[in-house]
């Protein structure tokens, strides 16, 4: 490429070919990372997507850039790169904060007020009685949205702050029964975050 002819020689080995290296294998890892991810949950259609585009950069530019890779700052490069790319790989999927989790709370203390709140919230809620190390607990269990988990975790630290909260993913999730879009115009998100000003 002209663009490149124009460059000094010494200029395009330790800088220009380091970067382009190392900007390619972070493109490359972070949408392997990410489809990685969508694999695990099953979402078969966005990983095959992810996988064909993070293949297709690999064979357009990876394998290009490093035919003739010689030299300790172009392993240097490469190696950061493939850091790098998990890194904003894993962070990228947290901020999309894609599917569902399930939440299970226990509480040793008198969880009706947290309970009806959350079902005022998110009427997907059940409670059981049970017993612990400790005593009698109430376990509350939940699935919600991802993106809702800071929202959720804030209205049961409002009401116990050593209650014990576990989360995992969740796959599947039957069709008889979903976590609402909306109410009223207004979103889970949204309802949480104004219930918690008013507490």
């Amino acid at each position: 490429m002209e663009i490149f002819e124009s460059i000094p020689p010494h200029i395009m080995q330790f800088v220009i070919i380091p970067l382009l290296i190392m900007l390619a294998r972070i493109c490359d890892v972070t949408i392997g990372t990410i489809r990685i991810i969508f694999v695990s949950r099953g979402m078969r259609l966005l990983a095959s997507v992810m996988g064909f585009i993070e293949v297709l950069i690999w064979i357009i530019v990876v394998s290009r850039i490093i035919t003739d890779i010689g030299g300790w700052i172009n392993y240097l490069a490469y190696a950061a790169g493939f850091a790098i790319g998990n890194f904003v790989g894993i962070t990228l999927e947290n901020r999309l904060a894609m599917g569902m989790v399930a939440l299970r709370v226990i509480t040793n203390k008198p969880a009706d007020e947290l309970i009806d709140h959350l079902k005022q919230e998110y009427h997907g809620v059940t409670s059981i009685a049970a017993r612990g190390v400790s005593g009698d607990v109430r376990l509350v269990f939940a699935v919600i949205k991802r993106k809702d988990i800071p929202y959720f975790l804030k209205i049961v630290n409002s009401y116990n702050p050593k209650a014990y909260v576990s989360i995992e993913d969740v796959r599947t999730l039957s069709k008889t029964h979903q976590p609402p879009e909306a109410v009223n115009g207004k979103s889970f998100t949204h309802r949480m975050r104004s219930s918690l000003k008013r507490k």
